[in-house]
């Protein structure tokens, strides 16, 4: 188990700091064991770390590219990992670390954003793409690692986070949506893509978003 975080800046305004702290802070749980942070105009992306695979620090996350172009933070399982591995290795690409994620950053910088279709495991991966001034969020088909986001009523900044507490840590405005507890009455369950809050969804099973600086995501 490890926490992913970020903020995404639609008009390209630096992400405060605190922001940052913050939801870092409230998924500390998720990966005692190391930390990281990348901070861009366009946007910041987090990680706490549980390690697994690869144990070294060269796996700590984000990972950035050779081209410092793509950044990558990830909480997942990646079972074909090792075969991914090889046949980007049989093209010629080379590897730093022995870990999976380093295979997401490179499978992406192969395929693009059909890479996913390629993973069988459990993931939720956020991908900066300073390139395409773009934020990829991606999660497993069944569902088995969580992603939430959120934007600000108002605003331009798009969170998102493996945990609600930490989009709520980041967010002055926290409002219960009563639409939701309608819901929750009414069938036992909220559906999978809202939550108890407004303005926070969850991204679905299976699914993928492209957050695009300056225009609506």
């Amino acid at each position: 188990m490890c926490g992913i975080f970020g903020v995404f800046n639609q008009r390209q305004n630096a992400p405060q700091p605190s922001f940052l702290d913050c939801m870092r802070n409230a998924l500390r749980h998720r990966g005692p064991d190391a930390s990281g942070e990348f901070i861009d105009d366009i946007g910041a992306i987090g990680n706490t770390r549980l390690s697994i695979v690869d144990l070294e620090e060269r796996s700590n996350q984000p990972l950035i590219s050779e081209d410092k172009q793509t950044v990558v933070v990830a909480n997942c399982e990646i079972y074909n990992y090792l075969e991914i591995r090889s046949e980007l290795i049989s093209y010629g690409i080379s590897f730093e670390t022995n870990g999976d994620v380093e295979v997401i950053l490179k499978s992406f910088e192969y395929w693009g954003p059909d890479f996913v279709e390629k993973l069988n495991g459990m993931f939720a991966i956020a991908i900066l793409s300073l390139q395409e001034k773009s934020l990829y969020l991606f999660r497993d088909r069944l569902g088995v690692k969580p992603l939430f986001y959120s934007i600000l009523p108002n605003s331009n900044q798009f969170f998102f986070a493996s945990e609600i507490k930490a989009i709520n840590a980041a967010m002055d405005h926290k409002t219960v949506s009563d639409l939701a507890i309608a819901e929750f009455f009414a069938n036992n369950w909220i559906p999978p893509q809202k939550t108890i809050f407004e303005n926070i969804l969850q991204l679905p099973p299976g699914c993928s978003m492209r957050v695009i600086a300056n225009r609506e995501p």
